[in-house]
């Protein structure tokens, strides 16, 4: 089946927008530019030293700006003199929008060389726009150094389209001095499962009057946690919704509803609410990819009080693991790259190659999805803030045991009918079975619209 894309609507002042956002101007002594989509991406590359200048749509100047600015300056110091990233700050989600501008304009020369993308919207982009892509897989990149979860965000018909970047390794951030008073430790939440831990949250918030956990209502990440640790997905192989007969998702739906019922989950009404509720100690946990290690660390008088471990199992679930993800975003080097051999090397040698990158960006609480980064001794070295645990390499270690699973471009559809459900069932009482089946029949009807 296949989504109708609606175009967007564009003025005159729209597409000279976007035209001129990003893009290099070319040398006079360029060749004639091929703007035609090749599998070979060698048939549009120049030699790697005629241009030395890369241009870049990404977002976050502490995170992602810093990592690709980095990334440059070692590379420039490895041989290639003059070499620099042209960045323009772009938000992510003006990024996906520019795109779909472009893509339904047929305005393919205001891409940028390369651009940062979430992962959740790779498949999306990758299948309903494969002209604004080049093809990675004989690049010379070694895909198989990266987690092979990470990797399946980007791996289109079989062909690799992006570079995994930062990770989005799913870790369990525990309060220890609340375990204490509840007469746990860590060891007690590691390597368990979910009706283990349902019971255990039970005590925790008998003697300590927090919740086990807090998640911003109407956004399940632990509900998608839950089903990508045993390797399971809102889709069947063959791209369809797959909803109301998965068993997986209600068993993940169920723990999750019981627990809001047992008051130890409770939902934040937003982002800032559920941070806080971290920060000021009304939760006992904090369950999300590593990224959340940035916020917990914002308390400093908290160092010491936080373990990190890694997320129960489902209990009946096949294949069931105590590994997952949430979030994380991939590079993408354009159909339009003026010097796509520039680029592919750039890549190879930075993000799917280079420790010292790794090891610099980690200040930023950029973990590596390249795993060979996890040998380096910087992610060895303790951490004081979390009980002097050598907790990066502990999540490298994690990143390599999550499961792949069913990616589509339709994530988002499927996942909005399954929230509407799960809001439905906990604020109605309503029954999981009846709200999945017209959750099915909504993402069902939206994807082939």
């Amino acid at each position: 089946m296949k989504r109708k894309i609606i175009a967007v609507i564009l003025t005159g002042l729209m597409v000279f927008s976007a035209s001129s956002c990003g893009k290099k101007p070319a040398p006079s002594s360029a060749p004639e530019e091929n703007t035609s989509n090749s599998d070979t991406p060698e048939d549009t590359s120049s030699d790697i030293s005629a241009d030395n200048t890369l241009t870049v749509w990404t977002w976050d100047p502490n995170f992602n700006i810093y990592a690709i600015n980095k990334a440059a300056e070692l590379y420039a110091a490895d041989g290639h003199e003059g070499f620099h990233v042209d960045i323009t700050e772009i938000e992510s989600q003006d990024i996906e929008t520019k795109l779909t501008t472009i893509a339904n304009a047929g305005e393919l020369d205001a891409l940028p060389d390369i651009f940062l993308i979430q992962d959740a919207s790779f498949q999306k982009f990758a299948q309903n726009y494969p002209e604004i892509f080049t093809d990675l897989t004989d690049s010379g990149i070694d895909f198989s150094q990266f987690s092979a979860a990470k990797t399946s965000y980007s791996i289109v018909n079989g062909k690799n389209m992006g570079i995994p970047f930062d990770s989005g390794t799913a870790v369990n951030c525990i309060r220890t001095d609340y375990l204490e008073q509840a007469g746990f430790t860590v060891e007690d939440f590691t390597d368990i499962t979910w009706c283990d831990y349902m019971e255990k949250a039970k005590i925790v918030k008998e003697k300590t009057g927090q919740p086990m956990l807090t998640a911003k209502s109407a956004t399940p990440d632990i509900i998608m946690m839950m089903l990508q640790s045993c390797g399971a997905s809102l889709f069947l192989e063959d791209g369809s919704p797959n909803l109301d007969q998965n068993d997986v998702l209600k068993e993940c739906m169920s723990i999750y509803v019981q627990m809001v019922k047992d008051k130890t989950l409770e939902e934040m009404p937003g982002w800032d609410q559920y941070i806080a509720s971290i920060n000021n100690g009304t939760v006992a946990s904090a369950m999300n990819g590593c990224w959340i290690i940035a916020s917990v660390e914002a308390k400093e008088d908290q160092s010491g009080k936080w373990a990190v471990t890694n997320l129960p199992r489902l209990d009946s679930a096949p294949n069931a693991t105590n590994y997952s993800s949430n979030g994380g975003s991939t590079w993408a080097i354009t159909s339009q790259c003026q010097n796509k051999k520039l680029a592919q090397d750039f890549f190879k040698s930075t993000f799917a190659g280079s420790q010292e990158l790794y090891d610099d960006i980690l200040s930023k609480g950029a973990l590596s999805t390249w795993l060979p980064a996890g040998d380096s001794s910087i992610y060895e070295q303790p951490v004081d803030f979390f009980g002097n645990d050598a907790i990066y390499k502990k999540i490298v270690e994690y990143s390599s045991e999550i499961p792949s699973s069913v990616t589509s471009p339709f994530y988002y559809d499927a996942r909005d009918a399954m929230c509407t459900a799960l809001s439905n069932v906990i604020q109605e009482n309503a029954s999981l079975d009846d709200e999945l089946k017209t959750a099915q029949e909504t993402a069902e009807f939206n994807i082939s619209k």
